[in-house]
């Protein structure tokens, strides 16, 4: 009898991270695999990956970046601690690859999995490598990325997405017969966006009410009571949710996006094929996200303005000024960058590291 194949992945921190790595731990357990995921007590992935229907593993680790001397200090034994508990699990559940999907939990499992002689699998989301992923680059088996250039021996293959986002109809059909007024879609992310929070209200009170676009404002689950505040403050209807559950479905359904640049978003909206202005995160390591987005705004597929440029009414105008025809072209041009095969792409290296 052949003897059932383990997963170890490891992900965490951000969406941008985890819905990747879900992405690829369904598609090995449609294989056949069992697959355990690698996380940190109290973190998103905590909430999210259990009712998926896979055991969570978790060490106590953190960020270090940008948190002081202290953290600093403390690091080696932190270190220390994590890789210990890493190891532990990599023993205990004998994994026959382990796959880094970015966050910092990556970096002590990937070390503790190449340790203990198990292959390495590392998927870059961003444009801009991570830490951890850079630094286990350097002894992973097969590294890809959803960006083209990150890594001198990666295989640019886009983003590991969820079925819904490529079997949406492409954007020529679905704009096909659309009349009355544009459908907007504001998205903060999984955790919010403060900036478009405040801001987009105050621009849509600029436009006339029988100009106005229908609008559906998503804004992390934290910041949904300041948002509706916001909304009323500004006397302008929206439909107001913390969080999007058909993701795909609300990128198809929108005339126009405005959104942060994670790498996740991007390669989302460029699979459904959708118009979208893009506002990077300004503190974002690396500048990631203005990297993120320049991806598709350099080949026609959207806009970027930069947080500190944004204002009501540099953002009424745009939205006064959008056309449909010229939407539906963004869309398209957006499209056309498309990558929709990472998910296989990784399951595929990770069943010729197992054999």
């Amino acid at each position: 009898m052949t003897k059932q194949r383990t997963a170890l992945i490891m992900a965490g921190g951000t969406g941008g991270h985890i819905f990747p790595g879900l992405a690829v731990a369904e598609e090995l357990r449609n294989c056949g695999w069992n697959v355990h995921w690698l996380g940190t007590p109290g973190s998103m992935e905590s909430r999210i990956v259990p009712p998926k229907g896979f055991a969570l593993e978790t060490i106590d680790f953190s960020g270090v970046r940008g948190k002081g001397v202290k953290t600093l200090v403390f690091l080696p034994f932190k270190l220390l601690r994590a890789f210990w508990q890493a190891l532990s699990v990599v023993r205990r559940i004998k994994p026959d690859v382990v796959v880094g999907m970015g966050g910092y939990v990556t970096f002590p499992g990937g070390m503790m999995g190449v340790l203990a002689g198990k292959p390495l699998v590392l998927h870059e989301q961003n444009s801009v490598a991570g830490m951890a992923n850079k630094v286990l680059a350097g002894i992973a088996d097969r590294i890809f990325t959803a960006f083209p250039n990150v890594f001198k021996k990666g295989q640019w293959v886009g983003n590991p997405l969820r079925s819904a986002f490529t079997q949406k109809a492409d954007p020529a059909t679905r704009f096909a017969g659309r009349t009355g007024q544009l459908k907007l879609l504001v998205v903060g992310g999984s955790l919010g966006a403060r900036a478009l929070n405040e801001i987009v209200p105050q621009a849509l009170a600029l436009i006339p009410a029988e100009q106005r676009p229908e609008v559906i404002h998503q804004s992390g689950a934290t910041q949904i009571d300041a948002m509706r505040s916001n909304y009323e403050a500004a006397g302008v209807q929206a439909t107001l949710t913390p969080f999007i559950d058909d993701t795909a479905a609300a990128f198809a359904d929108a005339d126009l996006i405005v959104c942060r640049a994670g790498a996740s978003t991007v390669t989302e909206i460029a699979a459904v094929g959708a118009a979208a202005v893009y506002v990077p995160f300004p503190a974002a390591v690396d500048d990631h996200q203005t990297t993120n987005a320049k991806f598709l705004v350099d080949a026609g597929g959207g806009w970027l303005v930069q947080q500190r440029d944004l204002t009501p009414r540099g953002l009424a105008d745009m939205i006064l000024n959008m056309q449909r025809p010229a939407l539906l072209e963004k869309a398209l041009k957006a499209k056309a960058m498309e990558k929709i095969n990472a998910t296989r792409e990784v399951v595929t290296a990770c069943e010729e590291l197992a054999k």
